[in-house]
């Protein structure tokens, strides 16, 4: 564990959901030091997170229900935070939504959904908070894409969900290249399949075990896979990377 060197909050949206990478995000980044504001659709669900944060590591923590699609709210919950919290050290782009929905069945309305939360929440969030983290000359911006964006679907998420998690690629290298002169850093975690409430439900054994099969290290992902790479990406001693994309595959997708 390293902790940040002065007091510093992390960002993190979509913790809410109690079996999510993002609040095992928060537990980790928690641990490292990091005070937390959790931001989330659900009010209830980002005050259980933060209650989890405060009891299990003694950190400050603020839940914050917030549309990240939406500007005025996404302005309001980090003022909120700004207000209440150490200064902004981290953001982890966590919240999205995905969608199996086959490419010719695609609707506009559903193209535009999956862009708006994925790609439009990660620009309103890091686009409010980047600029406090180049004055202080010091930032840790984690976008959350996917293995899907990497090899072209495959796993639960169809056409769109890809194409908008692969957005999240190109937006995290350009922005690396502008911010990094600043001391921010902005890379991707890509994971595969991870045992979350996404997932959980929707596979038989059967499809569970052949997916498993094709997997090297033979099983499924667990949420403290990838936010341990996270947490380690949003120390003070990895400002020497980014720009890069973290694989958490197990894999899956060797490239």
């Amino acid at each position: 564990m390293t902790t940040p060197h002065t007091p510093r909050t992390a960002v993190i949206t979509g913790a809410g959901s109690p079996r999510g990478i993002g609040r095992a995000t928060a537990h980790a980044l928690a641990a490292d030091g990091y005070h937390i504001a959790v931001v989330d659709l659900d009010k209830e669900a980002a005050e259980d997170t933060a209650r989890h944060l405060a009891a299990s590591h003694g950190v400050e923590t603020l839940a914050l229900a917030a549309d990240v699609t939406d500007a005025a709210a996404v302005d309001a919950a980090i003022a909120q935070a700004e207000a209440a919290l150490p200064p902004i050290g981290a953001l982890v782009n966590n919240a999205g939504i995905t969608s199996p929905v086959p490419f010719l069945d695609v609707t506009p309305g559903d193209w535009d959904r999956i862009f708006d939360v994925n790609v439009r929440g990660s620009f309103l969030v890091t686009h409010r908070v980047a600029a406090g983290m180049a004055e202080r000359g010091f930032g840790r911006i984690v976008f959350l894409s996917s293995v899907s964006a990497e090899r072209g679907g495959g796993v639960f998420g169809g056409v769109a969900y890809s194409a908008a998690k692969a957005a999240l690629l190109g937006f995290a290298r350009a922005l690396a290249r502008e911010l990094g002169p600043s001391g921010v850093t902005a890379n991707c975690v890509a994971p595969g399949l991870i045992d979350t409430d996404i997932t959980r439900g929707k596979l038989d054994q059967d499809r569970k075990d052949a997916m498993t099969a094709d997997i090297p290290m033979r099983r499924i992902g667990d949420v403290s896979d990838v936010a341990d790479v996270i947490a380690f990406l949003a120390r003070p001693g990895s400002g020497y990377i980014t720009g890069a994309t973290y694989d958490v595959n197990g894999g899956s997708h060797i490239h």
